[in-house]
């Protein structure tokens, strides 16, 4: 008391309001809350009249869980400082539920539209409820306010790319590395944005830009898996441009000491020769790796696909159950052997105690969903057959899904209903193994 009553009776008011901020943090560390925000109290009496003194005593009174007094020194901060943000925030976030602390967020900035900070948390708050529009108008008046601001800059550009609208998204990130290289700030690490730039570039097609940003990734210890994830992204690109030995060169170069990272090495050459067909060469590289790595469920799951795919089921099924007895929760393992069994209509009651094992960890999985429409198909329950898949190409409608949807159609006699679901397919992904297949199989051409 005497140390802490002396330190502010000696400071100018400039540094008294900070000081007493300072104060009440040291004491909410105390075991004794009580007597602490006691304490606070006789300390700030004298200094009752400043906006800090009741900011102080509103976050003191939350400490202890006091929301009653934290609202009403907040009101009393904002009597005294109508335009304080400080105390905005700490009404807000005083209050009892989120709608009223909402409403106090609201109020305020309709009262002070260039409340930089209050608006900064309105946004925030909004992203979190995932009201994306509503939070992309608040960040783009921040932006009017600031517009080389890097957070709102950033958080637009994130907010773009969550919303599917990659366009904005690149434009954001792209000022964002601008207006960081003008600040020369330092203490912000833009990789994250670089392999974002990238992997948008890359969506759209413009590998070059893709190239240009995932260059810009410098080796750095304390971010290696970033520098290792761009790595294999320009891999990935070479591959796609059938430069397959400069790919799996730059990924041989790598260098890294953790396991993790390594491992992810391994899947992205054995992805990239899965990608060009070369599923014998993909699955060497994975069998190379359990041998580094004989625990990893990730290698274990990919080399079961990739035997799967060259239909050697032994192998695939001893990966898959090795992942089971690993990991008894993991629901890709379960489903990926209760559908190869089905797939190959064999087994068919175990293969629909895998995928219902599979549907319990795992019930709104789109995919397991097909699976289970696949496993009923097989069994010869058609409308049960058809509830499911319809359930999971709702969820997602991708090609392989409409390959059994569209099956089911056809047999129960519905061709016209099938063939719209498969030319849906088709157009999303016109390489699709499966739908090519069933296409071939019903003599249906598009």
């Amino acid at each position: 008391r005497p140390i802490f009553m002396q330190r502010l009776k000696d400071s100018n008011p400039q540094v008294r309001g900070i000081l007493m901020f300072q104060i009440q943090r040291l004491l909410a560390g105390t075991k004794d809350k009580a007597s602490s925000f006691a304490l606070l109290e006789e300390l700030l009496a004298p200094y009752i009249q400043t906006v800090e003194a009741h900011i102080a005593l509103a976050q003191g009174a939350l400490h202890v869980g006091d929301r009653a007094r934290a609202v009403e020194e907040s009101k009393k901060a904002l009597a005294l400082k109508p335009d304080s943000e400080l105390a905005a925030l700490t009404l807000a976030q005083s209050s009892e539920d989120t709608e009223h602390a909402v409403k106090e967020l609201e109020r305020f900035i309709a009262a002070h539209p260039k409340a930089r900070e209050v608006r900064l948390a309105y946004a925030r708050f909004l992203v979190n409820q995932k009201m994306y529009d509503r939070a992309r108008k608040e960040f783009e008046a921040l932006l009017e306010l600031q517009p080389q601001d890097t957070t709102t800059l950033y958080s637009l550009g994130i907010l773009a790319a969550q919303t599917k609208d990659p366009k904005n998204a690149e434009r954001y990130l792209a000022s964002y590395l601008d207006a960081l290289e003008k600040q020369q700030a330092g203490d912000r690490d833009p990789a994250q944005v670089l392999l974002l730039l990238a992997k948008l570039a890359d969506e759209r097609g413009d590998t070059d830009v893709a190239l240009k940003w995932l260059s810009q990734i410098e080796p750095n210890q304390e971010r290696s898996a970033i520098y290792v994830s761009a790595q294999i992204k320009i891999a990935q690109i070479s591959a796609k441009r059938g430069n397959l030995g400069e790919a799996r060169s730059r990924l041989a170069r790598i260098d890294t000491d953790e396991t993790s990272e390594q491992v992810q090495i391994i899947l992205a050459e054995a992805q990239i020769m899965r990608d060009a067909n070369q599923t014998g060469a993909a699955l060497s590289i994975l069998e190379v790796g359990l041998k580094r790595f004989p625990e990893s469920v990730d290698l274990m799951y990919d080399h079961a696909m990739a035997a799967e795919k060259l239909d050697r089921l032994s192998e695939m099924e001893i990966s898959l159950r090795k992942i089971i007895a690993l990991d008894p929760n993991n629901q890709q393992a379960y489903n990926a052997l209760g559908y190869s069994l089905a797939d190959r209509n064999l087994r068919l009651e175990e293969a629909h105690q895998l995928i219902e094992k599979a549907l319990k960890l795992a019930p709104n999985d789109a995919y397991i969903m097909d699976s289970m429409g696949w496993v009923q198909f097989r069994m010869g329950k058609l409308k049960e057959a058809e509830d499911l898949l319809r359930r999971s190409y709702k969820s997602r409608a991708e090609a392989e899904i409409a390959a059994h949807l569209g099956e089911v159609l056809w047999v129960t006699g519905r061709p016209d209903e099938a063939r719209k679901v498969w030319r849906e397919g088709i157009v999303k992904e016109p390489t699709n193994d499966t739908l090519k297949s069933t296409l071939k199989r019903f003599n249906v051409k598009f």
